[in-house]
């Protein structure tokens, strides 16, 4: 059989593009249609293939040959290092064809390239017929990191077969229907109907099937068997209020990341008009994984001891490696770390507190830095204080020396767990971050109303804190004041501001990456923290009360009217930052380790290598809004 010299052509095509996305996933017919009408053009070095004066694109560009420099044109250039180096399988102008206006970046040929050409009409034609390719223009990071969670399942297949994934709908573990009674049900009936079904927790609803309450067995023993509860009274007079709920629709990752942080054994389990579908416990968990949730959270409630903390120190660890291998989001990676770290250091204080008397001070226990705004990583330091109560009459230094010998006892125990002693001090054994109130504000207070570089350094890490023990009120108290204090304040938000722009995204001008001298970059100083400190600013302006980045960006979006497909986008490309930095770092690595965070880009495949290009557009569109909001 013979080949015509266009057929031959569109073959090569065709080849080509299935070796990038979203070509590699695109359905057949649109792909041959894309083919057959592709036109390949070449471009010598220095030509310019498209720029805003040339008006609304006529073709959909792809780079098929050679590189393409990605130059900001117009009132957005505000730094010279407004450039991307573009490469074969990426394309381009993606925003403005389908907006269907001009660039607001210039192409230049940097050096002699091929590049293939689809007409508008093409252009259009094939989003209508190809989802794949509509959901890749419309979504592009989303897509792109979608991808990239496909292609990680599929790297650790072996090992994620072994176990079912943690993505499951909670819809798909219900195997009965749910076990209810009415709230003027006697507390004996709903007992036996416990005992004669064999479960361990019986709900409480409405006549129209809404959850009121939920009595386990766990509550039998304090609420029935010890008070001598009469067993005709109605079960509502024993049952625990507002039990916790998930829609079917989330997922097994979702209800334990809420057993984990709320410390429940079961969830109940909703339609989308809040009707009970079933119960999802701790054993149904159990079954998806070989080191469970269960299982952790046990280790670390029984926990006698601190060995006993240390191993279950390396379960939250094996555990979050697990649910990477599964494909789990970074987003919800970081708080599953964060909210089972919670749960150790709850546990660790316990014990101190056995060995420590602080009955009847008023005090809470702070969490800063990465552990303040939920994102711990699998590596990851101490940052912590105190905030106490001073009663009137009572000698201070002698109440703050109890709670700085409790201090130091627990910061030990964190070392001996795998969080390292915080080579900064930022620990509550410190006595400088051991303080009332009045003090906390008054040294908040001068590092806004003087701002040298130190006091920049402190606030881009104490402002991040919440309670992570304690009078929870002590903490929303100094938040309520911090934010009002900041906001009144633009000089420091424009030195706040200053300082968040002195590192830059590691793009470079002439490569993919601007590379540090061991041939990596560093993921953590010159990747998550532009998102960190932007989103901070953006908080702090607009008076945000949330701790973490992600909130922090999307609160803050709305009341800056920042386009909400803008910030979906730049959230992505935190995301995936986010989710490198922890595919980086393995159990045998120990917290905080030198190298932990780099990544050398050479290793990454074609795909991540550019998501993380496009993680680093987003970060660099940040740190452009900031210049232009704070005229720097």
């Amino acid at each position: 059989m013979t080949h015509t010299a266009p057929e031959l052509l569109v073959g090569a095509s065709s080849d080509f593009l299935k070796r990038f996305s979203p070509f590699d996933r695109m359905e057949p017919e649109a792909l041959a249609f894309l083919a057959e009408r592709a036109v390949l053009a070449f471009h010598p070095r220095g030509s310019e293939i498209l720029t805003p004066e040339m008006g609304q694109p006529r073709h959909f560009h792809i780079i098929q040959r050679g590189k393409v420099q990605a130059r900001q044109s117009g009132p957005a250039k505000v730094t010279e290092y407004s450039t991307l180096t573009m490469g074969p399988g990426e394309c381009f102008p993606i925003g403005a064809i389908s907006a269907q206006r001009p660039s607001t970046n210039a192409y230049v040929a940097e050096e002699d390239s091929f590049v293939f050409q689809l007409g508008v009409d093409d252009f259009m034609t094939l989003m209508r017929i190809s989802p794949v390719f509509h959901l890749f223009c419309t979504q592009y990071i989303a897509s792109l990191l979608n991808q990239s969670r496909q292609q990680l399942q599929t790297t650790f297949a072996q090992r994620a077969a072994e176990q079912q994934t943690m993505t499951t709908p909670l819809g798909n573990l219900i195997k009965q229907a749910p076990v209810w009674v009415t709230p003027d049900t006697s507390t004996r009936a709903a007992l036996e109907k416990m005992a004669e079904l064999r479960i361990g927790c019986i709900v409480v609803a409405d006549e129209a099937q809404h959850p009121m309450g939920v009595l386990t067995q766990s509550d039998l023993l304090p609420r029935v068997v010890l008070p001598a509860f009469d067993l005709a009274r109605p079960i509502e007079e024993v049952m625990t209020l507002a039990p916790r709920t998930l829609p079917a629709t989330a997922s097994a990752y979702d209800a334990a990341l809420e057993m984990a942080t709320h410390g429940v054994r079961h969830l109940l389990v909703v339609d989308g008009e809040g009707k009970l579908t079933g119960v999802v416990s701790e054993r149904d968990l159990f079954s998806l994984q070989r080191i469970s949730l269960r299982q952790v959270r046990a280790s670390i409630e029984g926990a006698a001891d601190i060995e006993a903390l240390q191993r279950a120190a390396t379960d939250i660890r094996e555990l979050a490696l697990n649910l990477i291998a599964q494909g789990i989001g970074a987003e919800q990676l970081t708080r599953f770390i964060s909210a089972l770290n919670d749960a150790l250091t709850h546990r660790i204080i316990a014990l101190a507190l056995e060995r420590h008397d602080l009955y009847g001070i008023d005090y809470a226990w702070l969490a800063f830095g990465s552990e303040g705004r939920h994102e711990q990583t699998l590596s990851t330091d101490q940052d912590n204080g105190l905030i106490f109560v001073c009663p009137e009459l009572v000698e201070k230094e002698p109440l703050k020396l109890r709670l700085l010998e409790f201090a130091r006892d627990v910061n030990d125990d964190l070392a001996a767990c795998g969080f390292p002693l915080c080579k900064g001090n930022i620990m509550a054994s410190n006595p400088e971050l051991c303080l009332t109130p009045e003090e906390w504000r008054h040294r908040f207070g001068k590092w806004i109303s003087e701002p040298d570089p130190q006091a920049l350094l402190n606030a881009s890490i104490f402002f991040d804190f919440r309670v992570l023990y304690g009078n929870q009120r002590l903490g929303d108290q100094l938040r309520v004041w911090l934010n009002k204090t900041a906001r009144a304040n633009s000089a420091f938000q424009r030195l706040m501001a200053g300082n968040a722009l002195q590192v830059a995204p590691p793009l470079g001008r002439l490569r993919d990456f601007v590379l540090e001298e061991d041939g990596t970059v560093d993921l953590k100083k010159s990747g998550a923290r532009l998102f960190v400190d932007a989103a901070r600013i953006f908080a702090l302006r607009t008076g945000i009360g949330a701790s973490g980045t992600v909130q922090r960006l999307r609160q803050s979006g709305v009341r800056m009217g920042i386009p909400a497909d803008e910030v979906a986008a730049i959230v992505d490309g935190f995301h995936f930052i986010q989710l490198l930095r922890l595919r980086a770092q393995h159990l045998e690595t120990r917290h905080d380790a030198p190298g932990d965070n780099k990544v050398n880009p050479d290793t990454l495949n074609e795909l991540d290598r550019r998501i993380l290009k496009e993680a680093f557009r987003q970060a660099r569109k940040l740190q452009t809004r900031l210049r232009l909001d704070y005229q720097l």
